[in-house]
C-alpha cells in the first residue's frame, strides 16, 4: 500500500485534467479497506500545498488550481488572505501557514483548494517584497532597551528594541521604529525608534497614529503647492468660451453645517406636469489636468478622508475650498446634467455641458429642514425668495423616491453616529446623526445625475468607470431565505440570484414589525461591497443597470475621470486611439481607487471608534440598554442604543450553561436553559471594562428582552464582574 502511495503524487502530476477520488481507487487497486488510508494520504498532500483539491472530491497538481500574486491581509487572530494583483477573489490562508509573513507584505500563493461555495483556501509559497519597513506603536522601556507594542494589531508582534536604539522615547508615548531585523525562525522583529510622536492621549497623535497606521498622505510637496498657488482664485473671462451661462438661474448649494468644499449645485423648474432639475458640479478637471503634479498627488490619494474633527483632502485648499468650490455670489465652472423629468419620476429627456453658474446661497441641511418639515416662519421670512424653488425641490425629490423605490432600489437606512467633541478635541457627547427631507433631497438629485451621465456614456459607447455592486452571494441569499421564512415571509430566488425589488419588498413587508431590525442586520450581511470598475456590471443595492460617480470631483478621483471622459464625448474629442488608451487604463485606475476608499473607510472607522472609546472610559460599572449586533462562539457583540458603542459580552461571563452557535439562526442558545441571544434582541448591559488600544469595551448581560425563553435574572445585591482588560487603561487628562 505504501508503493501505492508513493504513486498517487506522480498519477495526478502527470494527468491533464483533474483526477476524482474513484479514479485513483480504479488506477491505484486500492481497496474498501484502504480508502480511508487513501484519502488521509490525500489531505497531507493538500496540506502541504503539493496537490490542489477542487469541489467533488476531485484533484490536480499544484498550479493546476491557480497561481496569484498579490497582497498578504492579516487578521489579529492570526489567519490572512492574499488580496491578488489584478482584482479577484482574494484567497484565504490559514494562520499555520503564515509564520513568518507580516500583514502588507508582497506574496506569490497556490490555491489548494475550492469549496463548492467558489471560496479558495491557499498556502504562501513566496515572499515578494515586505511590505512594512516601519511600526508604530507604544513604546515600553525594558532595562536600557525596550518594545514596540504595535498599533495595528494585524502585525501579530512587538518590535523589540536594543539599547542604545531607543532614542529620546520615553515608556507610554507612541514611536516611529524602523524595522532593522524581520522575524526568522529563531529571532523576532528588531528595529530602532526613529521618531518620537508623543504621548498617548493627545488629539494630534492620535490622528497621526491613525494616519500612519494606514500611510494616508497627509500633506502635499512643495510642488503639488506650488501648482495650486498658480491656478487663479476668480473666474477668468478666456474660461467661459464655449460654456453655457447658468448665472440667471436660481441656483443653491445644500450641504452640512461643517462643510467647506461644495462640489454641487441645483435649481429647478417646472415644465407643465414635468420638472426640470440642473445639477451642476465643480469643474475640477478644468484646474487638474491630467498628468499633472496635481492629478498625481490626486491619485496617490484616491480620496478625502473625513476624522470627526478635521479632513484630509484629496486636493489642496486652493482648490478644494477656494476655486473648486461653489461658495454663494461668486461665478464657478462647472458640469451641469439638465434632466427632465416627469409626474411618475420617470427621465424623459437629458442634456450635459460645460457651464459656468453663479449660486445664490449656501444653504444648510438644517435650514432646508426648518423651511419645509417644520415650517418655521421666521425662516421662511428670511429665505421667502427660495421658498418656491425648494417646495419643487421637495416635490421632484419625492417622484424620484417613489420612482427608484419601484424599481427595487434598497434603503436600509440605518443609523449612523455623530462624534462631538470639545476644543481640546475629547469626546463630549454621541448622538445620532440627522438624515432629515433636505438629505434626501440632495441624495436624490446626486443618484439621478450619476444614473443620467452613466447612461449617457454607456450608449455613445465609450470606456469609463462605473460604480458596480454586485448580486450578494448564492449561499448567504439561500440561508437569508430560509431565515425569512422562519418569521413567515418569503423570499423568491431565480437561479442563486435575488432581484433587488424582492428585498425591497421583503423591507417593506417588516416594517414596523419586532422582527424588521433583526431582517435588516442578517439582509445587510448577505450585500457585498460597492466598488468601481471599468466593466459596467450593474448597480444591485440600487436596482439600476449603470451607474457611476460623478458628483463629487473634489474629494473622490473616480469622479474627475468621469468628468474628464464625459467633457471630451460633449467636445467630440475622443478619438479610437484615446478609447484604446482609456480601455487600458481604466481598470487599474478602478482598483487602485476602489481600494483607496476601502483605506479610507477603514482609517475613518478606527478614528471613531477611539473617539467611542475615549467618551466610555469613565462610564465602567454604568448600565445600558443595547441590542445584539452578532453572535459567535466566543460571545455576543452588542450595541448601545443610544450612544451607538459597540463592545462584547464574552460567552465566559454569560449565565452558567453550555451555550450553542446556531449560524444560519443567527442566535446563541443554551443547552439546559434554552435561553436564546439572536440578532437585534433587546438587552441591557453593564460596562465591564475599556481598552482603548485595542478600541474594545467589554460588557457583562443584566438582563435579556429578547424573545425567548428570558435570561436568569441576578441574585438580589449580585455584582456582575469587571471583565479584566489586558494593558493599562491610559490616565484621563484634566479637563
Amino acid at each position: 500500500m505504501r508503493k501505492r502511495m508513493g504513486a498517487v503524487l506522480k498519477l495526478i502530476n502527470e494527468s491533464r485534467e483533474p483526477v476524482s477520488f474513484r479514479d485513483l481507487i480504479k488506477a491505484l487497486g486500492v481497496t474498501r479497506w484502504e480508502r480511508d488510508l487513501l484519502e488521509e494520504h490525500l489531505d497531507s498532500l493538500v496540506e502541504s500545498g503539493k496537490v490542489a483539491k477542487l469541489p467533488g472530491r476531485m484533484y490536480v497538481a499544484a498550479g493546476a488550481a491557480g497561481a496569484l500574486r498579490g497582497k498578504l491581509s492579516l487578521h489579529r487572530d492570526g489567519y490572512g488572505f492574499v488580496v491578488p494583483e489584478d482584482g479577484g477573489e482574494d484567497l484565504f490562508v490559514p494562520a499555520r501557514y503564515l509564520r513568518g509573513y507580516m500583514n502588507g507584505d508582497l506574496v506569490e500563493a497556490q490555491v489548494v483548494s475550492t469549496r463548492r461555495d467558489g471560496k479558495r483556501e491557499g498556502r504562501v509559497t513566496a515572499l515578494t517584497q515586505r511590505g512594512l519597513t516601519e511600526v508604530i506603536g507604544r513604546f515600553e522601556a525594558l532595562g536600557k532597551g525596550g518594545r514596540v507594542v504595535p498599533e495595528d494589531e494585524r502585525l501579530g508582534m512587538d518590535l523589540f528594541v536594543a539599547p542604545g536604539a531607543t532614542g529620546k522615547a520615553r515608556d507610554g508615548q507612541v514611536v516611529l521604529a524602523a524595522i532593522t531585523s524581520y522575524p526568522t525562525g529563531t529571532r523576532g522583529l528588531e528595529g530602532r525608534i526613529t521618531e518620537v510622536l508623543g504621548d498617548a492621549n493627545d488629539p494630534e497623535v492620535e490622528a497621526l497614529t491613525v494616519i500612519r497606521k494606514y500611510e494616508l498622505p497627509h500633506f502635499f510637496g512643495e510642488d503639488v503647492l506650488a501648482e495650486a498657488a498658480r491656478q487663479p482664485q476668480q473666474v477668468e473671462q478666456e474660461a467661459l468660451a464655449g460654456r453655457v451661462d447658468l448665472r440667471g438661474r436660481l441656483t443653491v448649494t445644500i450641504d452640512g453645517e461643517t462643510a467647506r468644499d461644495f462640489d454641487d449645485a441645483v435649481s429647478v423648474a417646472r415644465d407643465g406636469d414635468n420638472i426640470r432639475l440642473w445639477v451642476s458640479i465643480a469643474d475640477v478637471s478644468h484646474y487638474v489636468h491630467e498628468g499633472s503634479r496635481l492629478d498625481t498627488e490626486a491619485y496617490l490619494r484616491g480620496t478625502s478622508v473625513y476624522f470627526p474633527d478635521r479632513c484630509i483632502p484629496m486636493l489642496p485648499e486652493q482648490l478644494s475650498n477656494g476655486i473648486c468650490s461653489l461658495n454663494p455670489d461668486v461665478d464657478r465652472l462647472t458640469v451641469t446634467a439638465e434632466l427632465l423629468f416627469d409626474r411618475d419620476g420617470v427621465m424623459v429627456d437629458s442634456r450635459f455641458y460645460p457651464s459656468v453658474i453663479r449660486s445664490a446661497a449656501r444653504l444648510t441641511y438644517t435650514t432646508v429642514k426648518r423651511i419645509l418639515v417644520d415650517k418655521d416662519e421666521e425662516m421662511i421670512a428670511t429665505h421667502a425668495g427660495l421658498l418656491w424653488d425648494l417646495r419643487v425641490m421637495e416635490e421632484l425629490a419625492l417622484r424620484l423616491n417613489a420612482r427608484r423605490r419601484s424599481r427595487g432600489s434598497i434603503d436600509l437606512d440605518l443609523p449612523e453616529p455623530q462624534i462631538i467633541l470639545d476644543l481640546q478635541g475629547e469626546t463630549t457627547a454621541i448622538i445620532r446623526a440627522e438624515r432629515n427631507l433636505a438629505h434626501r433631497i440632495i441624495e436624490e438629485f446626486m443618484l439621478a445625475a450619476n444614473d443620467a451621465v452613466a447612461l449617457f456614456l454607456e450608449n455613445h459607447p465609450v470606456p469609463s468607470l462605473y460604480r458596480v455592486h454586485e448580486n450578494p452571494d448564492p449561499l448567504k441569499l439561500k440561508d437569508l431565505a430560509e431565515f425569512v421564512f422562519s418569521f413567515g415571509y418569503e423570499m423568491k430566488l431565480n437561479e442563486d440570484k435575488v432581484n433587488p425589488a424582492a428585498l425591497q419588498q421583503l423591507l417593506a413587508q417588516v416594517e414596523g414589525k419586532p422582527e424588521e431590525r433583526l431582517i435588516n442586520e442578517v439582509l445587510l450581511r448577505c450585500m457585498k461591497q460597492a466598488r468601481y470598475s471599468a466593466e459596467n456590471l450593474g448597480h444591485f443595492g440600487l436596482a439600476s443597470p449603470s451607474y457611476t460617480h460623478f458628483t463629487s470631483p473634489i474629494r473622490r478621483y473616480p469622479d474627475l475621470v468621469v468628468h474628464r471622459i464625459l467633457k471630451r464625448v460633449l467636445a467630440g474629442r475622443l478619438k479610437q486611439g484615446d478609447k484604446d488608451r482609456l480601455a487600458s487604463k481604466l481598470p487599474d485606475t478602478a482598483l487602485h481607487t476602489s481600494r483607496r476608499e476601502r483605506i479610507a473607510m477603514e482609517a475613518e472607522r478606527e478614528m471613531v471608534d477611539l473617539k467611542k472609546m475615549q467618551f466610555m472610559r469613565d462610564k465602567i460599572g454604568e448600565e445600558y440598554d443595547g441590542f445584539i449586533t452578532g453572535v459567535a462562539t466566543f460571545g455576543l457583540f452588542v450595541e448601545l442604543v443610544d450612544l451607538f458603542v459597540e463592545g462584547m459580552i464574552p460567552v465566559a461571563t454569560l449565565p452558567l450553561d453550555h451555550y450553542q452557535h446556531l449560524e444560519k439562526a443567527h442566535a446563541l442558545v443554551g443547552e439546559r436553559s434554552k435561553v436564546r441571544y439572536r440578532i437585534a434582541d433587546r438587552i441591557r448591559v453593564k460596562v465591564a471594562g475599556v481598552n482603548e488600544a485595542r478600541r474594545q469595551v467589554e460588557f457583562a448581560l443584566v438582563s435579556s428582552q429578547e424573545r425567548g425563553a428570558a435570561a436568569p435574572p441576578a441574585q438580589a445585591g449580585e455584582e456582575y464582574p469587571v471583565i479584566p482588560i489586558r494593558g493599562k487603561r491610559p490616565k484621563q487628562k484634566k479637563r
